[in-house]
């Protein structure tokens, strides 16, 4: 009997082994180049693209992301807005699910929402979501989370309230710190949840393994309400600070995409891989982050003169192969609600002239040759900044400035800013996460502690951006942020460098790949042949 039995089983699984390596085969896997290891998977405490690439394919908000980078149905399948603008009533799907198999409900929402606004859970960018109601308030310890302005009507109806009508609300909620957790996980793992094996999402793809400096994986979510139209079975992201290796690594077939690529090697990219290099408008300001309340730089004086030494028509041009175009103001031109944006006064002046201008200024500020500004300048691993850099220190010298340059791994370079570590001038980037300027002049508000690197702060200022978001009106709240953006070009608490060029490099094999302003690009809309 025992015989017969492994007699059976073996000639089942020898039956088997063509079935098996078939299904083996089909898989369908993509390589994804990721730029830089996530600092966190918590979505209530991100703040970067790299993290927001993985977090979407992981999660679903409200609303999500369609393939060319729009808002669309997420979570919630239908909404309504009351006439004043200030009551948001959304639907939920009824088949949507947790990877696990328990039910999205509006309740996890309103736990998640009240979650980043709780201040123990330390959300650098629970900000974001300030438009609802009382979300300031709770954030800052001054109202109970349970007066945050979002309720569960039902499993399935979710309400919520803002302080004010605002017009780019429904974008907010396309963002990652929107995104839910999965209330029972968040209590029985505490911060572990976002571990392998803890974590439950409600996203097309469920995380299987993250191994810092490696990757991440993540597999294909039989319970999300769309997973019969999800092609890719398994999404690896990889960290490639290294551009140029990332390049050789796209060019011998192990990657699909990477979501950047070496500027010093544009010419040889447009000539060998053609259009499988990818250039396309972004919605963001790549700039330079000025201590502004440091001795040596808290005269604006000086923040102006380093600025105006710079020639942003050769960094766009020469470094970054012009996939970038010179900026000189920090909102970038063609934004949604706004007009022209307040450019510098001097962005017209010949660059000798400049220089010229910015040694009177440094001179009127107390340095010389006897006594010369010293300045470090920190940035992120990528050779497209440290060229930057170079390029900059460069130009610092004829006024009459020494450089000193640090660098260190983008977590760490990011974290350090955050965490208001030390620093003259910094690199940094900001991506709209929604088209309007406010998404970009909020950073320097004086108590936004996770984006004011410069430790800006001017009652003016805030004042301005206070009653823009009191102001119904879109051409007379534009005309206001214009005030506000002409006091950011005024004191220079970031020094704006160019617009972004979304860059990537996307194989033949890739296909649902769609460029789009946001540079968004959810797995679920993505497939590899051959």
């Amino acid at each position: 009997m025992l015989k017969k039995t492994l007699a059976a089983a073996l000639l089942a699984s020898v039956c088997a082994l063509p079935m098996m390596a078939a299904t083996a085969s089909a898989e369908v896997v993509y390589h994804r180049g990721n730029t830089a290891d996530p600092e966190t998977l918590d979505q209530h405490k991100t703040s970067t693209t790299y993290e927001a690439h993985i977090l979407r394919d992981l999660y679903e908000g409200l609303l999500s992301y369609s393939a060319d980078g729009k808002a669309i149905p997420g979570a919630a399948e239908n909404w309504t807005v009351s006439d004043d603008g200030m009551v948001y009533t959304f639907k939920l799907r009824d088949n949507g699910k947790w990877s696990n198999g328990d039910p999205v409900t509006a309740n996890d929402f309103v736990y998640s929402l009240r979650r980043i606004m709780t201040p123990d859970t330390g959300a650098k960018y629970a900000n974001i979501l300030y438009p609802i109601k009382n979300a300031e308030k709770v954030n800052k310890s001054e109202a109970k989370v349970e007066e945050l302005g979002v309720k569960a009507i039902d499993d399935k109806t979710l309400e919520i309230t803002l302080e004010a009508a605002t017009p780019y609300f429904l974008e907010l909620l396309t963002h990652q710190t929107g995104l839910p957790v999965h209330k029972a996980s968040v209590e029985k793992h505490g911060s572990d949840f976002v571990r392998a094996g803890n974590m439950v999402t409600n996203g097309a793809f469920t995380l299987a393994e993250f191994v810092p400096n490696s990757h991440v994986k993540a597999t294909k979510n039989k319970h999300f309400h769309d997973a019969a139209n999800v092609k890719i079975d398994t999404v690896f992201f990889y960290p490639t600070e290294d551009r140029g290796a990332a390049l050789r690594r796209f060019q011998a077939g192990e990657l699909h995409s990477n979501n950047d690529a070496p500027t010093e090697q544009v010419d040889f990219m447009k000539k060998e891989i053609g259009d499988q290099f990818r250039v396309a408008p972004y919605l963001g300001t790549y700039y330079y982050a000025m201590k502004a309340d440091k001795d040596k730089l808290k005269d604006p004086k000086v923040r102006r003169a380093l600025s105006m030494s710079i020639d942003r028509e050769f960094l766009a041009e020469s470094i970054w192969g012009d996939t970038m175009v010179a900026g000189y103001s920090f909102v970038p031109p063609g934004i949604g609600n706004y007009g022209e944006p307040a450019f510098a006064d001097y962005k017209d002046m010949d660059q000798l002239d400049r220089e010229d201008e910015a040694k009177k200024l440094l001179a009127d500020a107390g340095y010389s040759e006897a006594n010369p500004l010293e300045i470090e300048i920190r940035y992120n691993t990528s050779e497209n900044h440290k060229n930057t850099a170079v390029a900059i220190a460069d130009m610092w010298k004829p006024i009459g400035v020494t450089v000193k340059m640090l660098n260190t791994d983008t977590k760490t370079h990011y974290a350090h800013l955050r965490d208001k570590g030390d620093f003259d001038v910094a690199r940094a980037g900001w991506i709209g996460d929604y088209s309007d300027p406010q998404n970009f002049l909020f950073m320097v508000e004086s108590d936004n502690d996770g984006f004011n690197y410069a430790n800006y702060n001017n009652a003016e200022y805030d004042g301005l951006m206070d009653k823009a978001a009191k102001t119904v009106d879109l051409k007379e709240r534009a005309e206001i942020l214009k005030q506000a953006e002409t006091l950011f070009m005024r004191d220079l608490p970031f020094i704006p460098l160019m617009y972004y060029g979304s860059m990537n490099l996307v194989s033949p094999k890739l296909k649902g790949f769609k460029d789009n302003l946001l540079n968004v690009h959810p797995t679920r809309w993505m497939s590899v042949e051959g």
